[in-house]
Order: C-alpha cells, then structure tokens, then sequence
C-alpha cells in the first residue's frame, strides 16, 4: 500500500500560483510538484500535508472536463466539498492562517468530539477546516 492517502481531492483555481503559496503560508504545505502551463498558468501541482495530499491547477486550464468544474465565485461563494486538515496540534496553523489572511468561518474551538478544530477560507473562497479529530486514529 502507498504511504499517503488513497484519497486526493483535487481543486481550481484562478491564480493557482498566488493559490500555493497562500497554502504553503497558511497551512504548512508543501510542495511535491508543480507543472507549469504554457499561458503562465499551472497545468498541475501537487501540495502534500503530513501524509495526505491535494491536486490543484488553473481554473483556465482546458479539458474535455473543464466544463464540469466550477469555482467557489462561479456559484455564489458556495462550495460543494469542503476539505479537512487533520492537525495533531492546530494552534499554530489557526495562527499562521490568520497572518495569511483567511476569511474567518468558525473561530479555534474546543469541539464535542475531540480535540480543537477551526474553519476559514481561502482567498479564492475554498472552505478548509483544520482539526485535531483524526478518524484514523483507534477508538477507545
């Protein structure tokens, strides 16, 4: 079996460069690979966190599935599937993704399952909720 998730969402944006580096700031990503496109854009880049990963390119990118794709401003600000950032520790990253600048949604809180969780958005309007609860991890 692969070291990392099996999982990997995938998302775009309209400045896919501008949208690593803010991930990179905010969150403590990584980056595993970037593929930079002909018209200045990025064709692909992988960004890992821990050992789970996400998929982003530009939002311009071309493709017999582009049409199927949408981003957050396309649809009113809403998101279809928001993402999870399993922390073992969550304070830091609630701090350095206020030096960032990410749109508060929900302030750092105790949760009633475990542990402490937050939930912003990113400059281009993806919903990230990072979190101590890690449904990996055994119950007791």
């Amino acid at each position: 079996m692969a070291s990392g998730s099996m999982l990997i969402p995938s998302v775009r944006y309209k400045d896919a460069h501008a949208a690593i580096a803010w991930l990179e700031k905010a969150f403590g990503m990584v980056r595993h690979a970037v593929y930079e496109g002909k018209a200045g854009g990025v064709d692909h880049a992988e960004l890992r966190f821990g050992t789970g990963m996400i998929m982003l390119g530009s939002a311009s990118n071309p493709g017999p599935m582009k049409q199927l794709y949408a981003t957050p401003e396309e649809i009113g600000g809403r998101v279809t599937s928001p993402l999870y950032l399993v922390a073992e520790d969550c304070g830091p990253i609630w701090e350095s993704a206020k030096v960032a600048g990410a749109e508060i949604v929900m302030e750092l809180r105790e949760m009633e399952y475990g542990g402490r969780s937050f939930s912003v958005r990113d400059p281009e309007g993806y919903l990230w909720s990072v979190g101590e609860y890690d449904p990996w991890k055994a119950k007791d």
